[in-house]
């Protein structure tokens, strides 16, 4: 059984209207919500075999806020270039080439692309995944490369409720 988290990144931040897109920072909810997730995943039980993330600032930020939650190494974190506007094709075949040896994969990214692969391996119809939110998805395969569109059962799905 495979086990995978499709984490949208927490809300990042369009102070400085100048900042290149893959430089904005976690804004104060992000920085608020992330560490949030993180103790709802690790109550849940989830202890990621490896966490990979785009490496843009918002993501790198989430996935590092997360792995403290976790007690997850921050220095094994994989940021893999390829994540950042990677098209759902894409996505794909990174996850088919993740090692065997990975039980519980954390893949965190960006909008459409993690919405859309939620939708395609869980055979969900989401509209959206919210800022911080997580869809877990469980796979009776044994390896990575068998993963294929609808393969997946949803397990759960969370996301930060904001309190008025």
């Amino acid at each position: 059984m495979k086990r995978l988290l499709i984490c949208r990144h927490a809300k990042s931040s369009w102070k400085d209207p100048d900042l290149p897109d893959f430089d904005r920072p976690l804004n104060k909810r992000g920085q608020r919500d992330a560490p949030e997730m993180g103790r709802r995943l690790a109550a849940h039980g989830f202890r990621p075999d490896l966490i990979c993330s785009s490496p843009a600032l918002r993501a790198m930020s989430t996935a590092q806020l997360y792995a403290g939650q976790l007690g997850y190494p921050l220095d094994r974190i994989r940021y893999n270039p390829h994540q950042y506007a990677a098209t759902v094709p894409v996505l794909l075949q990174l996850l088919q080439e993740i090692e065997e040896n990975v039980q519980t994969l954390m893949l965190v990214g960006h909008n459409p692309e993690i919405t859309a692969l939620a939708n395609l391996l869980g055979g969900l119809t989401m509209d959206n995944i919210p800022t911080a939110g997580i869809v877990a998805l469980e796979f009776g395969l044994e390896h990575w490369r068998g993963l294929h569109p609808g393969a997946g059962s949803l397990l759960f799905f969370d996301y930060p409720k904001i309190q008025g």
